[in-house]
């Protein structure tokens, strides 16, 4: 693996006339800090590239020893006061000035083979950016969860880091940004379920001081405080995100009604709760999440004909979304599984059956679903029977 670090700039790209393909100069980089654990399996995977850049904010393991070893160009730095933006833009430093494309990645995340090869197929000579498909997170079994399309593959020399935490790339170059889909990349993650998310609260609470108009800050915000139990000001907050004006994306939008919603039911509050879903399906219709969220205030009422409405109304969406909106459990077993029981205590055997079944095709080893699937086929041959 070549470290990089020629003196003089190459060419954006370099045509290979052998094979009729674009070649260019890749380097992976990252941050990291303890996570020994993962070196081996980031490194196999960052070996498709030209380089890899490391910036270690202070491990007191072995990563940094690891890292060298396996041909890790790595430089140490501890970020006081620590925020993520101003260690991703020191990583950037590391970067040799003859990388064309430069791919940010952290140590618990790998790419799958061939991602490279495919990475310069999709790019083109005026892109400066790639989308690509990233699983944040996996089901106890092995299946996908959370999936949606990354952003953090991008050309070298014009981005920026910006953001205490949830930071993104900032386009400095001249004219506009170009994005590519890089159709066959796939980036998984596999973080360490111990490491605490507590640091994050305090950064964003940091984020919205230094930038009281952004919209995506507050709307984190909310969430994080969801994510913590502290239902009163994640409404709060979220109620503040939709009343910004710049916050026009729907799906973000929507997400912060479903949040408010979830709060207010833990809150006790829940036709205030149905208000606010019917906001979610009317600001997003093209998602399943709002109805799906619905569906599930819905049963807890026992109104099984609102149930049954609301999830063959998500069922008729059937193209997964590429924004991290997207949420796993609107696309797996759940939607199945609410409609088989809906279905059952309407007295439809059949179709709940059918749906009990698609529900134990997406999870296989679910034992619940194995049982009522045996339940609803013993039930419908006795009814069939008499």
């Amino acid at each position: 693996m070549s470290k990089g670090g020629a003196a003089h700039a190459a060419p954006p790209y370099i045509l290979n006339k052998k094979v009729s393909l674009i070649s260019y100069r890749v380097c992976v980089y990252a941050i990291c800090k303890n996570e020994s654990q993962f070196v081996e399996r980031f490194m196999d995977s960052a070996s498709e590239a030209d380089a890899v850049c490391v910036l270690d904010t202070g491990s007191t393991d072995d990563t940094v020893e690891r890292l060298r070893a396996r041909g890790a160009h790595v430089a140490q730095k501890v970020i006081a006061p620590w925020r993520f933006d101003a260690a991703r833009n020191e990583s950037l430093t590391l970067i040799p000035k003859t990388a064309d494309l430069c791919c940010c990645i952290d140590l618990d995340e790998q790419f799958r083979p061939g991602w490279r090869k495919k990475l310069e197929e999709a790019w083109q000579p005026d892109a400066t950016r790639a989308r690509y498909r990233y699983t944040w997170s996996f089901l106890p079994d092995g299946r996908e969860g959370c999936v949606f399309w990354a952003d953090k593959i991008h050309k070298n020399g014009c981005y920026r880091w910006k953001g205490a935490v949830h930071e993104v790339l900032e386009y400095t170059g001249e004219g506009s940004e170009q994005f590519v889909d890089a159709e066959g990349v796939q980036l998984d993650h596999h973080p360490d379920p111990s490491k605490s998310r507590g640091q994050y609260l305090p950064l964003l609470e940091l984020a919205v001081r230094e930038e009281p108009d952004n919209d995506r800050n507050r709307h984190y915000l909310g969430r994080e405080y969801m994510f913590r139990g502290e239902w009163a000001c994640a409404v709060a907050v979220l109620k503040e995100h939709l009343a910004m004006p710049s916050a026009v994306w729907r799906d973000e939008r929507c997400a912060s009604m479903r949040y408010i919603a979830r709060c207010l039911r833990q809150l006790g509050r829940e036709d205030e709760a149905a208000l606010w879903l019917h906001r979610a399906v009317a600001e997003a219709p093209h998602l399943r999440e709002p109805y799906l969220e619905f569906a599930d205030l819905l049963y807890a009422q026992q109104d099984w004909c609102g149930v049954i409405f609301m999830v063959n109304r998500a069922l008729t969406i059937t193209e997964r979304p590429r924004t991290y909106i997207c949420e796993p459990f609107a696309w797996g077993s759940y939607p199945y599984d609410l409609l088989s029981l809906a279905y059952d205590r309407t007295g439809q055997t059949q179709r709940a059956l059918i749906c009990a079944e698609q529900a134990l095709a997406s999870a296989p080893q679910d034992e619940r679903l194995q049982k009522n699937c045996a339940l609803l086929r013993a039930k419908w041959q006795e009814e069939r029977r008499i």
